[in-house]
């Protein structure tokens, strides 16, 4: 056997395991690519939580506001339009106009929560969306990564192979 059949049979195998180191380092990149790239995605989901947090506080906030301002300027422009005019404001017309601005308050008040509610819905989707293709993120790279493992073990063993079948023609199984 010849020096250049060793330098061959050894340039082979080198060949493969270096294929091998190369695709497990590709490997390792991609894992940490999708790692990173889920993570970014994964953010998005608490900054629609932060979002939704203060949708909630200025809802509660509008509310308030909206009572008080309803009780101040319209009730109380009524009773004093009526109190002025000297009508009695314990029944009839004066207290029919209290509790139709009241119903009018509660329906617009019933709208704006069913708005808010669905903004949280809306919320709630969209995290569950980014959850979802944070996952994907994290598979697609666990398959790219995989995709290259199996090509540097199929180098790997195809390298084997070749040094075999050239150990052989080389005479060294004989």
């Amino acid at each position: 056997m010849s020096i250049f059949s060793v330098i061959s049979l050894g340039a082979t195998l080198l060949g493969g395991l270096s294929q091998k180191r190369a695709a497990s380092n590709a490997a390792a990149a991609a894992d940490r690519a999708a790692q990173f790239n889920a993570e970014l995605i994964e953010r998005d989901i608490g900054l629609l939580e932060r979002q939704r947090e203060i949708i909630n506080r200025n809802f509660l906030i509008e509310g308030k506001r909206a009572r008080r301002t309803f009780e101040r300027d319209v009730q109380g422009g009524v009773r004093a339009g009526f109190g002025y005019a000297g009508i009695d404001m314990s029944q009839g017309t004066p207290l029919d106009v209290l509790r139709e601005n009241a119903r009018e308050f509660e329906y617009e008040m019933t709208v704006a929560q069913m708005g808010n509610e669905i903004t949280n819905m809306q919320l709630s989707d969209a995290q569950e969306t980014s959850r979802l293709n944070a996952e994907l993120a994290r598979m697609e790279g666990g398959a790219q990564a995989a995709g290259l493992r199996a090509q540097g073990t199929q180098s790997l063993i195809s390298s084997f192979g070749s040094a075999a079948q050239q150990a052989y023609e080389f005479g060294i199984f004989k």
